[in-house]
């Protein structure tokens, strides 16, 4: 339109200047300004022909007044045009044909006059440009005027220019990723690189500056356009740069190809990449390129040489890199053989060093790493450490880089260390143990001088983040397996230091324990220990956790014993100031000597009067030191006496043993001396016992008990002076006084173990710190003022009562006349319960340390209540006897606390509201014995008590809170005596509690082992019961079979990293003791498999001749059964391994499992239940158990025979495949009618009962019918059936003729596997019954995934049950155990990565091309749509596809994957809020984010086409008509129109009146037409092929 009018105006005026000035009046619309610039090309056109003389002042006029303002915006617009702001897309029209125009000024303007001046005036403004709003504008505004009179300059002239320009570009164009940013880089740049000169120059050199990652992007955007001036063709080159001799070049290469998450820039690093490669080969000249170090491999050379050679690596290289773009592993894998053959090409065979730098290698394996698909990245990083470990590769530097960078980047995602589908459970992560392999083989290769630093970087690269448990753990222990050497120093030993508190942030105890456990085998390895101290050591050991690794007696502590046994005279001087004052160098008796000399020494500081309670670090360290030096001594010392062991160990306690001898007598001694020698006391108690073993035969622990006896009467003398005195009167004393009563513990624990006697000194000691704690309580009572010191005392004395009531819980000797109320017991029972423990105001006001101390006092006074109630606790036990089952009329009793117990009760429940969860235990311990009492007269306080105690349970989230409080918990609901009382009465406690059952249930999804603890209590208590054998000793199991119900078909589907995590446990527990972890951690047995191995136990210590037992059993059968119909008739989807076959697969084991303990008269009632769940579709597994049922029913029971007989007269057409359940079971007949007299009939029933299915016309059928067949026959010849000799010639016929059948069909391929098959071949249904069959070798054999194996080892780890005499529980006596998984089972394998990695080379693989051109984007496209092809970077067709009138998303996503793929200039869609639609989402596959889409709505269309019609588009249909043209004849021209219809109207009539012409595919079939996308795609191919081929013209 706009070109016809410009033709009209020029012909009907005769002043060409006129026309000019009268188009620049007025609004600057896009048709005006478009208009104006088909007509300033149109004067150019005629210029150069001579026909109208030249117009350079009406150019400059029209470019200065009106084009140059009109691009720099509002703030500038031309004089007397209106002031608007055009909406963005009418906008970017007006600029781009601004800009056109601004272009042909400068042309008519003649010379480059005109063209400096605006370039330096936009120059200026482009610099001033800031972030202020519209500066976006500005700057594209901008960019557009330079883009027009860039070309127009002079490059010698105006060189300076040229060069400031180019610099201004480059650091807008390296500024970010806005429009701009991209018009500068895909438009400006390459038209200042055409000029080539200084400004070409200034580009290259601002390129090369170095720069952040953040660049990198950027930088490919401007070199992929100016690849034409710095990768030029033969021929093309001019004096300028030459990119591949530049290091920086290859470097932003290099970091391009492998930047994750940004598609388009590896596509840029790629398309330079091969331009270089290609250039290379067409200059055929040698070209060097430097390396980054100065030395080693160029970065990148050409030979003309070694041009083949060279050709094949880089098209390997860059095909690899195209298909990982793909991530898809059946894509990937065939390629991977070729990264090999890179390697093989970069090293040299001659001297064995690289040919090409092998950074170029790791970019391969860092897009590995990268990639968003785990599956990729698992591959990748195996990869490289097996190609390393198999192929020795020269060393270079940059191989240690990328280890310690983006390898343990890699390492760090747990899901990599997954094991590969068949290696049984625990058997290890693959990449674990190549991870292992490769670092082993890494360091011993590495050169000496080397070593020690990688080994240091590659430790402080693990202390760089926070690691999961898994990484973290094989990391470790594939550090402790590399070779001894001397490598760390005092730095490497705090670098692992530090790695060992990155371990201490993981929730799974054994797996941080095992981690431990490696990094000090490690250290030992490692640790050049000339150049540690012992002091160093020492702080080492103090980092790790002995409770979880470090214990005594383990495999652990006798090799580290052992390594400084050896070690003990290397060590060398303390680095700097050692904790006990050591400089010089000394063996580890003097250090152990002088460190308890220095420890227990006063210090300065302890003689002042405010006083902190000592730090535990110091006396944790020097208990574990003299440990390990007195069995390094005994080590050293291995065949001396006991009186050498008591001598070391007297030598090294000395020190202690005197103070703690005198402090019954010195009360001047000072306080922070007594409590530390006090705090080593302990630690060297809790340190001493060996772990796993009994501390009997141990005799350092029995020398350690005797040293310590002997000075019981000192130091029990000075805890009650301190804890009775009012000594204790500070808020910080209350250190001080757990620390005492810690100690009497500890010394009751002791005397417990030697024997007590009434004359003990300890005795004497709790029996007077019982009376002056009670009558001080009392006192206090009665005390009008309550001072600080006061209450501080109050809270000691009850502290103190607690832990003597614990003590006298405990030893029975000390419980004074128990059947008798004393006056503590009158005291504790009259005590008021919850008692807020009122907070004081301190005797010293000026004191900051009380006053910020006392700001805890809710801590203080939530103890204070625990305390209360430990010893209620222990008074409700003494006298259990004595709780009434209700309060009744007693007026005055004796024991208020115990003979009212609902107060009681109440006031537990008052408790609750007010204490912490890390204070309910004693508590939940007065619940359980209050609530079985008072279940029956005060239901709905009990009840209450339920869900209040249950509150606290869900809402605990800490683990050392949590599960001493559950297991609290379920012993006071679940009692035996609750459960009895609430199943009597029936009332709503029997139903809270059930409902208490199913939600720990739900909690056990959240937290792993919550059912364990409710399944494992109650069937021990249920078991101690079962051992009376009166009718009713199962009367509670009876009661809530819900419980045991739920517990045998209990187990949830593990998310993958639930998995994970198991497994590698179940790996760390099978190295048993040589795990240190193993023997110290204490195992939990919270896994689900534990739930059902405890009710399996139980199940199988009941008796079936017992009637309680029996009951139960039936009970539990029919639950059984009616949970298998509901599961068989859900309509959630039934697949292998899905929960509903994990359920049915735990219902029939069960079932299998009590089956031999039912009598006829029960089968009888089941019995159709069982042959009817034959005729279900079962997964194999479910099968089998059916079967193996059955079998032994009629084997025990063959009354049942002819019910079994009537169930194979269904008809064929009802029983379908079905029926091959039934036939299965007549191989095992000889087993069926072992004990039956007369087996001649059953014979006979069977073998016409198999004939008449062996003609059956399924074939599965047949070949079950023929294998029972086959095995009744072999009997019947056995015992010699006489009346059977008729069917002799057609049974011989018929089995002869399946064993003897010819042919390469399947037919005898499977009749050998069904006779292979273990349940026809190895099964024995009677020698193969056993917990082993049933649970482990049956889900293993018939495909079930390995989370439902239980092996006889964990049903021999769970004690808590004890195990029945009669069950099998060892390997199966039969073969079976040995068998594997057969392929009988009709299985999806699925596609077996495996098989690819052994392909050395393949002839062809899937290739990815790069989706454009070697060229830069032509700047003379349609404007409308030119920008967006500019940010992208690609070259682009001038074809539109409308697509306005399609619907449906799925279309249009693939219409939007195709045009993106060949490279359409727009798509038209009706609505732009389809990109969001899933669906459009999943077929075009990120296509919209590289495809400029417009939207024009179908009313709208009828303009649109007229639009494009006028721009000289040619608007072509996809549609059949009378007068379509055929694709096969039609030839498209460049600037074409696809219109495509509705996906059921097709194009509607108004439209087809306005296209240029139809086109229609020829079709050879019956229907009618082709899928909208479908006929789209091919008219678009044809349009590009055309393209491409030159075929394209103008239609006729």
């Amino acid at each position: 339109m706009e070109w016809v009018l410009a033709e009209a105006l020029l012909k009907q005026t005769q002043d060409p200047r006129v026309l000019l000035r009268t188009l620049c009046r007025g609004e600057a619309s896009a048709e005006r300004v478009e208009t104006l610039h088909f007509l300033l090309q149109r004067l150019e056109n005629e210029t150069a022909r001579g026909v109208v003389d030249a117009l350079p002042e009406a150019a400059r006029e029209v470019a200065a007044g009106y084009l140059v303002p009109l691009l720099r915006g509002p703030r500038a617009r031309p004089a007397g045009a209106p002031d608007s702001n055009p909406p963005a897309r009418p906008r970017w029209r007006v600029l781009r044909a601004a800009g056109a125009a601004l272009r042909s000024c400068a042309r008519l303007a003649g010379g480059s006059s005109l063209a400096a001046t605006l370039a330096e005036e936009v120059l200026r403004d482009l610099l001033a440009v800031g972030p202020a709003p519209g500066a976006e504008v500005g700057a594209e505004a901008a960019v557009e005027v330079l883009t027009a009179v860039g070309p127009c300059l002079r490059p010698r002239e105006d060189g300076p220019l040229l060069e400031r320009v180019a610099q201004a570009a480059l650091s807008l164009a390296l500024a970010g990723d806005g429009e701009a940013a991209a018009l500068a880089a895909g438009q400006l740049l390459p038209e200042l690189g055409r000029s080539g000169g200084a400004a070409l120059w200034a580009v290259w050199g601002g390129l090369l500056a170095p720069g952040g990652p953040g660049r990198v992007g950027p930088q490919l955007l401007v070199l992929s356009a100016l690849a034409e001036r710095l990768l030029p063709a033969p021929g093309e080159r001019e004096a300028g740069p030459d990119a591949r001799r530049s290091v920086r070049f290859w470097a932003v290469v290099q970091a391009g190809l492998a930047r994750a998450g940004d598609a388009l820039t590896r596509k840029r690093a790629r398309y330079l990449l091969r331009r270089a490669v290609e250039v290379s080969a067409e200059q055929a000249a040698d070209c060097t390129c430097g390396s980054r170090e100065g030395n080693g491999p160029s970065l990148f050379w050409w030979s003309e040489n070694k041009k083949d050679e060279l050709l094949k690596f880089w098209e390997n290289y860059i095909l690899i890199l195209e298909t990982l773009e793909g991530n898809q592993m059946h894509v990937i894998k065939p390629v991977l053989p070729k990264l090999n053959n890179l390697f093989e090409y970069a090293v040299s065979e001659e001297n064995g060093r690289w040919l090409f730098h092998p950074s170029w290698h790791m970019c391969i394996y860092k897009r590995m790493f990268e990639s968003e698909n785990k599956i990729l990245t698992k591959e990748g990083v195996s990869h490289f450490l097996e190609h390393y470990e198999t192929k020795v590769l020269p060393f270079s530097p940059e191989f240690s880089e990328f280890i310690i960078g983006p390898l343990m980047d890699a390492l760090s995602e747990t899901s990599l260390y997954s094991r590969s589908p068949g290696q049984p459970i625990g058997s290890g992560s693959p990449l674990g143990l190549k991870l292992e392999r490769f670092l082993v083989t890494y360091i011993s290769l590495l050169p000496k001088e080397l070593k020690s630093s990688f080994l240091f970087k590659f430790i402080q690269k693990m202390t760089s983040r926070h690691w999961c448990a898994v990484p973290i753990l094989f990391l470790s222990k594939a550090l402790a397996s590399v070779p001894r050497c001397k490598a760390l120093g005092p730095d490497g030993l705090l670098a692992l230091r530090d790695v060992l508190q990155c371990t201490m942030i993981t929730h799974q105890i054994l797996l941080r324990g095992a981690a431990q456990c490696y990094l000090l085998q490690t250290a030992m390895n490692l640790v050049d220990v000339e150049k540690v101290s012992v002091s160093d050591i020492s702080a080492f050991l103090m980092s790790l956790r002995q409770e979880e690794s470090l214990g005594r007696g383990t495999s652990l502590w006798t090799e580290l014993c052992d390594w400084l046994h050896v070690n003990e005279s290397c060590f060398g001087r303390s680095s700097g100031c050692s904790p006990v004052g050591l400089q010089e160098k000394c063996s580890l008796n003097a250090y152990v000597k002088n460190l308890v000399q220095e420890y227990i020494k006063s210090s300065a500081w302890e003689t002042g009067e405010s006083y902190w309670m000592p730090d535990w670090f110091e006396a944790k360290l020097v208990a574990l030191m003299t440990l390990l030096a007195v069995d390094v001594d005994g080590m050293r010392n291995q065949d001396s006496e006991k009186q050498r062991t008591q001598s070391i160990l007297r030598t090294f306690l000395d020190p202690l043993l005197d103070v703690l001898a005198k402090l019954g007598t010195n009360a001047y001694m000072p306080l922070p001396k007594t409590d530390r020698c006090l705090q080593l006391l302990v630690k060297l108690l809790h340190t001493c016992p060996v772990k796993g073993s009994s501390t009997e035969a141990d005799e350092v622990f029995t020398l350690l008990q005797d040293l310590v006896v002997s000075t019981t009467e000192s130091i029990s003398k000075f805890l009650l002076r301190r804890l009775t005195m009012n000594e204790l009167s500070s808020v910080s004393d209350l250190d001080c006084c757990h620390l005492y009563l810690q100690v009497l513990t500890e010394l009751t624990d002791l005397h417990l173990k030697v024997g007590w006697k009434r004359g003990n000194p300890l005795w004497r000691v709790v029996s007077a710190l019982e009376i002056a704690s009670v009558q001080y309580l009392q006192d206090t009572d009665r005390a009008q003022e309550l001072t600080q010191g006061r209450q501080i005392q109050r809270v000691v004395s009850m502290a103190a009562l607690a832990t003597v009531c614990g003590a006298t819980d405990q030893e029975l000797e000390l419980q004074l006349d128990p059947l008798d109320a004393g006056p503590t017991e009158r005291f504790l029972a009259s005590l008021p319960l919850n008692q807020m423990l009122q907070k004081p105001h301190p005797e010293d006001q000026s004191s900051c340390f009380e006053e910020s101390s006392s700001r805890g006092w809710g801590k203080i006074a939530s103890q204070y209540i625990h305390d209360q109630w430990v010893c209620l606790s222990f008074l409700l036990k003494k006298y259990h006897s004595l709780i009434p089952a209700s309060e009744g009329d007693l007026l005055e009793p004796i024991l208020p606390a115990v003979q009212r117990p609902a107060r009681t009760l109440r006031s537990a429940l008052s408790a609750l509201t007010v204490l912490p969860a890390e204070h309910v235990l004693p508590v939940f311990h007065c619940m359980k014995l209050l609530v079985p009492k008072l279940l029956a007269s005060s239901e709905s306080v009990c009840i209450e008590a339920f869900d209040m105690a249950w509150r606290i349970i869900s809402l605990s989230n800490t683990q050392l809170i949590f599960w001493p409080n559950l297991k609290a918990f379920v012993r006071f609901v679940f009692d035996t005596e609750v459960l009895a009382v609430a199943a009597e009465i029936k009332g709503q406690a029997y139903f809270k509690i059930k409902e208490i059952v199913y939600k720990m249930i739900e909690l056990s999804a959240i937290k792993t082992g919550v059912f364990n603890t409710l399944i494992t209590y109650c069937c021990q208590s249920w078991v101690a019961t079962a051992s009376d054998v009166s009718q009713g000793s199962l009367s509670n199991a009876g009661n809530y079979s819900e419980l045991v119900f739920e517990a045998c078909v209990f187990g949830t589907v593990f998310r993958r990293d639930q998995r994970l995590i198991q497994d590698v446990q179940t790996f760390i527990e099978n190295f048993g003791h040589n795990c240190a972890a193993n023997v110290v951690t204490e195992n939990t047995q919270r896994e689900d498999h534990y739930v059902r191995i405890c009710a399996v136990k139980f199940l199988c210590l009941l008796d079936g001749t017992n009637m309680s037992h029996k009951l139960f059993m039936e009970d539990l059968a029919i639950k059984l059964l009616h949970k298998d119909e509901l599961v068989s008739t859900s309509t959630t989807r039934y697949y292998v391994n899905s929960q509903q076959h994990r359920v049915k697969n735990r219902i029939w084991q069960i079932l299998l499992l009590l089956s031999p303990r039912f009598d006829q008269n029960f089968l009888s009632r089941i019995i159709d239940k069982i042959f009817q769940a034959g005729f279900i579709n079962n997964q194999a597994s479910i099968k089998y158990y059916i079967e193996w049922i059955i079998i032994l029913i009629l084997h025990k029971f063959p009354q049942f025979l002819p019910k079994f007989w009537s169930y194979f007269s269904y008809g064929e057409e009802n029983l379908k495949t079905s029926i091959c359940t039934f036939l299965s079971v007549l191989p095992h007949l000889d087993i069926i009618i072992q004990n039956v007299p007369e087996k001649k009939h059953i014979l006979k029933q069977a073998l016409v009962t198999v004939l008449q299915w062996g003609f059956s016309h399924n074939f599965s059928v047949r070949l079950y019918a023929l294998v029972a067949l086959k095995k009744i026959w072999g009997m019947c010849k056995t015992l010699q059936v006489e009346e059977l000799d008729a069917l002799t010639s057609v049974i011989e016929f018929s089995l002869n003729q399946v064993e003897n059948v010819h042919g390469a069909g399947n037919a005898r391929k499977n009749w050998q596997r069904i006779q292979d098959h273990f349940f026809f071949a190895a099964f024995h249904p009677l020698k193969d019954y056993c917990l082993e069959t049933i649970f482990y070798i049956l889900p293993r054999l018939s495909g079930l995934v390995e989370d439902e194996w239980i092996s006889t080892d964990k049903f021999a780890r769970f004690t808590d049950i004890p195990s029945h005499t009669g069950c099998l529980c060892s390997s199966s006596p039969t073969r079976l155990h040995q068998l594997k998984p057969g392929d009988w089972a009709q299985q999806d394998a699925g596609f077996n990565l495996g098989e690819t990695a052994n392909q050395s080379e393949w002839a062809d693989v899937q290739k990815k091309i790069i989706p454009w051109k070697d060229n830069v984007p032509d700047l003379d496209l349609e404007l409308e749509f030119q920008d967006r092809a500019a940010k992208l970077g690609k070259s682009i067709n001038r074809l539109i596809v409308v697509a306005s009138l399609i619907d449906k998303p799925t279309n249009l996503g693939g219409l939007c994957r195709t045009c993106e793929v060949f490279g359409a200039s727009v798509l038209v869609v009706g609505n732009l809020q389809c990109v969001h639609n899933k669906q459009f989402q999943h077929l075009s596959v990120s296509a919209e984010q590289w495809l400029p889409l417009v939207e024009v709505k179908p009313p709208e269309l009828m303009d649109y086409l007229q639009q494009k019609k006028v721009e000289g588009y040619t608007v072509i249909g996809v549609e059949q008509t009378a007068r379509s043209a055929a694709l096969t004849q039609y030839c498209f021209p460049e600037k074409s129109l696809l219109l495509l219809g509705n996906e059921r109207e097709g194009i509607p009539a108004n439209l087809i009146q306005q296209l240029d012409i139809c086109v229609e595919i020829p079709q050879q079939g019956i229907i009618r037409s082709l899928n909208v996308h479908v006929s789209g795609a091919l008219l678009i191919w044809e349009y590009t092929r055309q393209q491409l081929c030159g075929q394209g013209g103008t239609p006729a």
